[in-house]
């Protein structure tokens, strides 16, 4: 490759006003081969929310160490297990009531990645802490186009009450850019791909919705003559990556056009759903994973976090044959059929995270994968839905981390050690050092060795 010409890291397609990320090809590496994570690939991180607790004996591994086996929950997750280290023992304590009383969801969503008490109330005076993704995007956020990526599948007010006199503020977000401010999540994957790939004053700039369409619907259009250009001057491994991204971004431009026209044409009296948005659910959790993967595979953003449903959802699964809203199952008082319908959610979403997965690491990037450059958690502060716990916390931690993650474990701590404490040590590994988080006592043990 010495008769390569080598390119920066942030390198961009542009034309017409469009600008398009790329992925790390060879070409960007420096001229003697893979080098630390600061010259090479960029450490990531993501942190997937799953609402309403899980049936912890389905999730849990039986075994500790690096000689475990994937409980039934799990299973989907088979071809990434050694790229998993499942842990047990977290608690989210502050996602208790301490006299407050009933409000255990507004809780566990405000708590998730802040470790903070949110304050009881239905008005405008909300209060919660910092979330761990927004530490990490104020101190790297500049180093790429997007600070953080706040994605979800279910819109919801900040307005209102929403969970036992606690704002509904509290319920639909988990990302916290001050204690008295949620990052609203986005859950049309139309909007997110222009957050990604558009180029905001021109389509401000735009007279109609008819022309930003337009506009979006040909972004590889436009950066073709610069897409041709770069691949001139690649080699052949680079070019077929490049060819590899632009066909992935043309495959989800095509989709979600499609799911805008199956939206439009499709009337629905029985329900509302919002404009552009597919109304099936597996193609939206597909696409928005796809979204995110690709945001980190072109180095938009470094951040991120996907709310799978609102804390309290009370969705029905009838494509997996869960026809009862998941919050009000969640309430399973032990009966046997409720608490199977319940592994199949869980199982469910986990299928789907384990897609997500699999293609982080089916993406290849310097030495590694983009997923051996990624920390992702999976979880909830809330582990039975029926009990409200909010310790022995069904926590998942994916990706190696740029090496500095040591996976395939089942890994037991101490009852009630801070989750804060993993989110430190996540924190020391983006290169973000602060000395405390939430309700934080240390660093988490035991995730490199």
């Amino acid at each position: 490759m010495s008769d390569q010409p080598k390119l920066p890291r942030r390198v961009f397609l542009k034309g017409a006003g469009a600008t398009l990320g790329l992925p790390l090809l060879n070409a960007m590496l420096p001229s003697n081969g893979w080098a630390a994570p600061a010259t090479g690939a960029p450490n990531r991180m993501a942190f997937v929310f799953v609402p309403n607790g899980v049936i912890v004996p389905d999730w849990t591994p039986t075994s500790d160490g690096a000689d475990w086996q994937l409980s039934p929950t799990l299973q989907p997750l088979a071809n990434v297990k050694d790229r998993l280290c499942v842990m047990s023992g977290l608690a989210q304590d502050n996602a208790h009531a301490k006299g407050d009383g009933a409000g255990d969801h507004a809780r566990s969503a405000a708590a998730f990645l802040t470790g903070a008490h949110p304050v009881k109330t239905g008005g405008v005076d909300i209060r919660a802490g910092v979330s761990v993704d927004q530490v990490a995007a104020e101190k790297i956020g500049s180093m790429t186009k997007l600070p953080s990526l706040e994605l979800g599948t279910e819109s919801g007010r900040n307005a209102g009450q929403c969970d036992s006199g606690y704002s509904c503020a509290y319920s639909n977000n988990i990302s916290w850019k001050t204690p008295s401010t949620p990052n609203s999540k986005e859950v049309n994957p139309k909007l997110v791909f222009e957050r990604l790939f558009g180029a905001a004053a021109d389509r401000d700039s735009m007279r109609s919705r008819a022309q930003r369409d337009f506009f979006r619907k040909s972004i590889l259009d436009a950066v073709s003559d610069d897409a041709t250009k770069l691949s001139r001057q690649l080699g052949q491994t680079d070019r077929r990556k490049l060819d590899e991204y632009l066909t992935s971004v043309r495959e989800i431009e095509q989709r979600i056009a499609r799911s805008a026209v199956e939206t439009t044409q499709q009337k629905t009296p029985e329900m509302e759903l919002p404009p552009r948005i597919p109304r099936e659910l597996d193609e939206h959790l597909r696409l928005m994973f796809d979204l995110l993967a690709i945001a980190f595979e072109t180095d938009t953003t470094r951040v991120a976090t996907f709310m799978l449903a609102n804390e309290g959802s009370n969705r029905s699964y009838p494509n997996i044959g869960v026809m009862d809203g998941h919050h009000h199952l969640s309430h399973h008082q032990n009966k046997a059929d409720w608490i199977d319908s319940l592994k199949k959610i869980d199982q469910y979403l986990i299928s789907h995270f384990a897609r997500f997965l699999e293609k982080l690491r089916n993406t290849p990037e310097g030495d590694g994968t983009v997923l051996d450059h990624s920390m992702i958690v999976y979880g909830s502060a809330i582990s039975d839905g029926n009990a409200h716990n909010h310790n022995q916390l069904p926590i998942l931690l994916a990706g190696g981390g740029s090496g500095m993650i040591a996976t395939n474990r089942h890994v037991v701590y101490p009852k009630d050690t801070p989750l804060n404490n993993l989110f430190l040590s996540m924190l020391d590994r983006m290169g973000v050092q602060v000395d405390q988080l939430g309700d934080s006592t240390g660093r988490l043990t035991r995730l490199d060795s």
